[in-house]
């Protein structure tokens, strides 16, 4: 199973960003972000402490029904 960040990282790099890309691109860019993590409350802590906009937290949560659908 790939991890969190793995997963997310399918979204980066979008011509006209949306939400889910400035969310991927912030984390790749993030060196202390828990790249190997594939726990949801370590990754949901590691946002609220370090939010890199305000609707992060719902995307985060968006994101993290797909990799669960796509994973589990």
């Amino acid at each position: 199973m790939r991890t969190f960040y793995h997963f997310v990282m399918t979204y980066r790099g979008k011509v006209n960003p949306d939400d889910e890309s400035k969310l991927a691109d912030w984390m790749y860019k993030d060196h202390s972000f828990p790249k190997q993590s594939r726990s949801y409350e370590e990754i949901s802590r590691y946002l609220e402490w370090n939010t890199p906009f305000a609707s992060a937290l719902q995307v985060f949560d968006r994101l993290w029904e797909k990799y669960e659908a796509e994973y589990e």
